[in-house]
């Protein structure tokens, strides 16, 4: 009769942990989700920000290319008795 007690007695108090443990591997996995989440966007963001950088140093090249382009073509203008 006392082991059929402490079993009625125990069950609730094992179902109790089941649960608890069970809602605890939820949040574990959940915040472990969240993590690789923010690392995957960190890795994608420093990618976007490498392929920027490197745009925009084409572009700066491109118009300080521009920019002589122009001032040869002033220059031309201005050799020809022209006003630019």
């Amino acid at each position: 009769m006392l082991t059929a007690l402490g079993a009625l007695l125990a069950s609730p108090v094992a179902a109790a942990a089941a649960i608890y443990g069970s809602r605890g591997a939820s949040r574990a996995a959940r915040e472990g989700g969240v993590l690789n989440g923010y690392d995957t966007l960190t890795n994608q963001l420093q990618e976007e920000r490498a392929e920027m950088r490197a745009e925009l140093v084409t572009l700066r090249a491109d118009l300080a290319a521009e920019r002589a382009e122009s001032a040869r073509l002033r220059l031309l203008v201005t050799q020809l008795g022209g006003t630019p």
